[in-house]
């Protein structure tokens, strides 16, 4: 269930502090050297932190030159509201 797979992804403290920033960020993204600064995680930890977040489909990264950016989609917390109100239904 994606809902659960959201959920969890979000559960973690960096990562959710990680998907607060890419909202902040908006279209132009951050590039995760500068989400690890922000969160003071190691560039590894980072990268796994992003990969959870992208399989959930929190998470879209495009690559720029060297660069890869990161931008938050708010198409699954979209889908997520809507599970949870069908619980309190």
């Amino acid at each position: 269930m994606k809902a659960m797979q959201v959920m969890s992804a979000l559960s973690q403290e960096t990562r959710l502090k990680v998907y607060q920033l890419l909202l902040a960020a908006g279209a132009e993204g951050m590039a995760s050297g500068d989400l690890a600064e922000a969160t003071r995680t190691i560039p590894s930890g980072m990268s796994a932190h992003l990969a959870i977040l992208s399989r959930a489909g929190l998470v879209k990264s495009k690559k720029v030159g060297r660069t890869v950016l990161y931008r938050a989609d708010r198409k699954p917390l979209e889908g997520l509201k809507g599970f949870l109100d069908q619980l309190n239904q």
